[in-house]
């Protein structure tokens, strides 16, 4: 498939990119996408969460009450989960959520992820441009020029652009990643995809291992 390249003007240069079928045509795969997702928001999970046992709860040992004649059910420790400020029973503790995923999987899942943003038509191939310094007024314009104000947009670059990268960081749902660093999440999360001209040959590398 072609799509045409565009200018940081908004405009049409004079010249086509052809996207590899390989990545933006493939028969998407909705599971291994669903497995993708779940092992990257696992990933970013930090499991330090922790509760308190009764071995572990702060508080007297002796028994609250006598064990019989008080009409009430038997008290023998005031760390019991049914006491308020008690113990936790099966409570969570610090653990890692992480999980394997067959690199097979990752990369149809990626696949898949390019190929849905080319069927809805919400991919842009933009010419490669650079920034002698930060400028987040300048980033702006180009999404203007590209009718993407406000929308939430991820911008693949070529290579790490410190200048680019900090001219997006106070734009709001805008994200901007290197094209290696690309992943089904990021992709599907946005609403639209504009991918630098060179990055094109990235994905086909990074995707291709």
């Amino acid at each position: 498939m072609e799509l045409a390249v565009y200018k940081i003007d908004g405009s049409e240069a004079a010249r086509t990119v052809t996207l590899n079928d390989q990545i933006f045509n493939v028969e998407p795969n909705d599971h291994a996408i669903w497995l993708d997702v779940k092992q990257y928001l696992a990933n970013q999970r930090q499991g330090t969460h922790d509760t308190l046992e009764r071995s572990t709860v702060s508080g007297s040992t002796r028994k609250l009450k006598r064990q019989k004649g008080t009409g009430g059910a038997r008290a023998g420790s005031i760390k019991s989960p049914t006491i308020r400020g008690g113990a936790t029973v099966f409570g969570p503790h610090p653990r890692d959520y992480s999980f394997k995923l067959n690199k097979k999987v990752k990369r149809l899942a990626r696949f898949s992820a390019f190929t849905y943003k080319q069927q809805e038509g919400k991919i842009t191939v933009l010419e490669d441009f650079s920034f002698d310094a930060p400028k987040t007024k300048a980033f702006r314009d180009i999404l203007k020029s590209l009718k993407l104000e406000g929308q939430k947009t991820l911008m693949l670059i070529p290579e790490n652009d410190r200048n680019i990268y900090l001219s997006a960081r106070n734009l709001p749902r805008t994200q901007v990643m290197r094209a290696c660093e690309a992943n089904t999440y990021n992709v599907l999360n946005a609403g639209h995809l504009v991918i630098c001209e060179k990055s094109l040959p990235e994905l086909e590398k990074m995707l291709g291992e």
